[in-house]
């Protein structure tokens, strides 16, 4: 009996491990930039408030003009939504995007304790967490980086 269900768990484990290194990437990378576009067109349509809190940015972003911070962010979101979907250039935008969330979660979500309905960090910290399999792994298989890499590989 266990000399059929072993080899078989191990053919669905290794299925589903090949399968996981094309779908899981791709979900997370969809799902944040889901997110991460909504804010940036929330911004480009919207007006610009982080005058109204730039004195909690932290260090240096609290010496940069808000017109320019506003400009950064918007764009850091917009464009960088789109490279997360086509998966080109993973783990520069995961770079950037963390620390526009980091900048976020000091100037607007510190203060307001975890919940979601207070304004508080859990948002911040999901997208966090979310965000390290990106930059520490790659974008996965289904990514134009991967096909990159396969291309220029030795």
């Amino acid at each position: 009996m266990l000399t059929t269900i072993i080899p078989l768990w191990n053919r669905t484990t290794d299925l589903l491990d090949e399968t996981g290194r094309w779908i899981a990437p791709l979900g997370l990378r969809l799902l944040l930039a889901w997110e991460f576009w909504e804010s940036g067109v929330e911004k480009f349509k919207g007006d610009n408030w982080f005058a109204d809190i730039q004195d909690r940015f932290p260090f240096p972003f609290d010496l940069l003009p808000v017109d320019f911070s506003w400009f950064v962010a918007t764009w850091v979101e917009l464009i960088g939504a789109w490279l997360l979907v086509f998966g080109l250039a993973t783990r520069i935008i995961s770079a950037k995007l963390i620390v526009l969330t980091l900048v976020a979660w000091a100037a607007v979500h510190a203060g307001n304790g975890y919940n979601v309905c207070d304004n508080g960090f859990k948002l911040p910290l999901i997208y966090l967490v979310l965000f390290l399999p990106l930059l520490l792994s790659g974008p996965g298989k289904a990514s134009l980086d991967h096909l990159i890499k396969q291309r220029f590989a030795r």
